[in-house]
């Protein structure tokens, strides 16, 4: 499956679901989500958001590095089941080759989806980090997206990685 020009990243990081808040996923920006909280579940977000910010950043971190490889080996069984790990690495390195060096990238968001069984995505509540990148062979900044599916096992593991 394509996302723009780049392939889904499907990836794992070993995160594990925060609570209630991972289990509330809905296909909304948090801003939207936080308005329907108490304010100690929106504490307990606002952590949440971090971590997955932080790992976005350490899924960036190891993209620029071309450690795509390594990033594909710890990947969620069912990230897995639609692209394949070779094809992942060399379609990322040559969208990276394409684009250029990172000139400067800004985190902009984290959003939430659920998605049923039957779709294009595999079913189950996803986080995404949103990314607005500059390249050096691009006049405007590219959206990129990390991805993370909460797998069976409760754990976050990175399920996607595009670049637009």
């Amino acid at each position: 499956m394509k996302t723009g020009s780049s392939l889904l990243l499907f990836v794992a990081l070993g995160l594990t679901a925060g609570g209630a808040i991972a289990q509330q996923a809905k296909p909304q920006p948090a801003a939207a989500a936080q308005q329907q909280l108490s304010p100690e579940q929106q504490a307990q977000l606002a952590r949440f958001e971090q971590q997955m910010a932080q790992a976005g950043d350490q899924v960036i971190g190891m993209v620029d590095e071309g450690k795509t490889g390594e990033l594909w080996q710890g990947a969620s069984e069912a990230a897995k089941k639609i692209v394949d790990g070779n094809a992942f690495v060399s379609q990322v390195a040559a969208d990276r080759k394409r684009l250029g060096n990172v000139a400067s990238r800004e985190r902009v968001g984290v959003t939430y989806a659920a998605y049923k069984a039957g779709g294009e995505v595999p079913e189950g509540n996803y986080v995404s980090v949103v990314y607005a990148t500059k390249f050096t062979g691009t006049q405007q900044p590219i959206r990129e997206l990390v991805s993370f599916r909460l797998d069976e096992d409760k754990v976050w593991r990175v399920s996607g990685y595009s670049l637009r």
